[in-house]
């Protein structure tokens, strides 16, 4: 007998060990989602891991000689307002975005803070060291794995993919980027790979190597005959489930919207350098654009590997290279949004787990300088999704380094981005041990909408 491993690449959870068959058998456990109407159909969340330095992005401090850097500022569409001479484009269309520049917390910690953000709470305490604060199934699930818990697809598909990889470093695995304390059935798929690659094939979707459609269907149909030769696997309960889990994983890998969604070839070559190919950025926002098609509803992007805005050393060179990059992948996308007719139904940001500090030092040892880890003032861009253009909300001193008005946390984020799709915030829901827990502690940025201070 065929082993489902020969059949089937590890799926989406594929760093925690959980096959694709096995997920999706998990998933058919999920109780039916919730009959509230969604504000938004999909939410992609960008996120700059290591933490993007707001000063030298969208909260710029000119007048400041030892905050200022190397970077001259830009006036935006909106009368008054400057962004980082580095993100020309997204400065034309400051009109159509909201920037908080008054997003604060007080955790410089990398994977710890990286939890708030990606599942919009406090990670629980479990030590001081990074190895306590790696991935934890004791951990608060990331966005779409709530709502797979609470709003199951019809289709089978999971409620979040997160694009290009995984964020992981040695042994240390971030965390928030699975279901946590709801356990392995809800967690998001991981879709690895570089887009930019010529002829490429998603690997947490593809086929195992060397095994091609035709090949599989000739697997299954031989699946099919010993099944169907082996009563007594038909007739237990492990046999039945074998045989639906195989049918639902076999059609997904075949022939899903997922699978179509994940196909960048199909793109023209016109769209494809209009989203840029630099540090897999744009290429991984066009596949955002094509998931928001299948309405998707988290779709994270990880803007380069785990910590690459983690600029201690080298900042400003790197960031020279970073910003435009970003800039012309997130305008390709609010574009072809629009231009879709999807922006009202999807909701964008972009953030990281903190900003940078307003001084620029070099670490010990070293002899460039650069910003450091400072979560006491940063910025987050929203677009879409409801989001009244042309804000700029909350502001900070006149360094950059703490908001002068009303702060919101990462827990705000998490439950806007909830309430954005439909979901109470403050709902209880089940841990993996049937313990209730509150989904989330957090605030809704009722500001976005309204346009009317908190």
């Amino acid at each position: 007998m065929f082993d489902r491993r020969e059949i089937l690449q590890v799926g989406c959870s594929s760093f925690f060990g959980v096959g694709l068959s096995g997920l999706l058998a998990a998933q058919a456990q999920a109780r039916p989602g919730s009959s509230e109407a969604k504000r938004v159909k999909s939410v992609v969340l960008i996120f700059l891991s290591g933490g993007g330095s707001h000063i030298d992005m969208f909260d710029p401090k000119p007048e400041a000689g030892e905050v200022k850097g190397e970077f001259d500022t830009i006036q935006t569409s909106l009368p008054g307002v400057h962004f980082s001479g580095l993100l020309h484009g997204l400065a034309k269309r400051a009109n159509k975005l909201t920037i908080v520049r008054s997003m604060s917390h007080g955790d410089n910690r990398h994977l710890s803070g990286s939890h708030n953000t990606l599942t919009g709470s406090v990670q629980p305490f479990r030590g001081s060291s990074n190895e306590d604060k790696s991935l934890n199934r004791a951990d608060w699930p990331s966005y779409g794995a709530a709502i797979s818990h609470l709003r199951p697809r019809a289709d089978g598909a999971p409620s979040q993919i997160t694009l290009p990889k995984a964020l992981i470093e040695g042994t240390l695995v971030w965390p928030g980027q699975h279901a946590g304390f709801l356990g392995a059935k809800y967690d998001p798929f991981i879709v690895a790979g570089d887009p930019n690659a010529e002829n490429y094939k998603p690997t947490s979707l593809a086929l195992a190597e060397g095994l091609s459609v035709r090949r599989l269907q000739g697997r299954k149909q031989l699946l099919d005959d010993m099944s169907r030769s082996r009563h007594l696997l038909n007739v237990s309960p492990s046999g039945r489930k074998f045989t639906e889990e195989k049918e639902r994983a076999y059609a997904m890998l075949t022939s899903s919207k997922l699978s179509h969604a994940l196909n960048i070839g199909a793109e023209p070559k016109k769209m494809r350098d209009r989203y840029g190919y630099e540090f897999t950025y744009g290429q991984t926002l066009l596949l955002a654009r094509r998931l928001v098609e299948m309405e998707m509803p988290v779709i994270q992007c990880n803007m380069g590997h785990v910590q690459m805005w983690d600029t201690h050393v080298d900042h400003f060179p790197r960031l020279k290279k970073y910003h435009p990059a970003l800039d012309k992948g997130i305008c390709a996308l609010l574009d072809d949004l629009e231009e879709r007719g999807l922006i009202d139904q999807t909701l964008v940001l972009c953030v990281g787990e903190f900003g940078r500090t307003p001084r620029i030092s070099p670490l010990a040892g070293q002899k460039v300088p650069g910003r450091h880890h400072w979560a006491h003032a940063y910025s987050a861009m929203f677009a879409g999704g409801g989001v009244l253009g042309g804000q700029i909300i909350g502001k900070t001193d006149h360094i950059g380094g703490h908001p002068t008005t009303s702060p919101y946390h990462p827990n705000d984020l998490g439950a806007t981005i909830y309430s954005a799709l439909g979901v109470d915030p403050h709902m209880i829901i089940p841990d993996r041990f049937d313990r209730p827990r509150r989904l989330n502690a957090g605030q809704v940025m009722q500001t976005l909408y309204t346009g009317v201070p908190s």
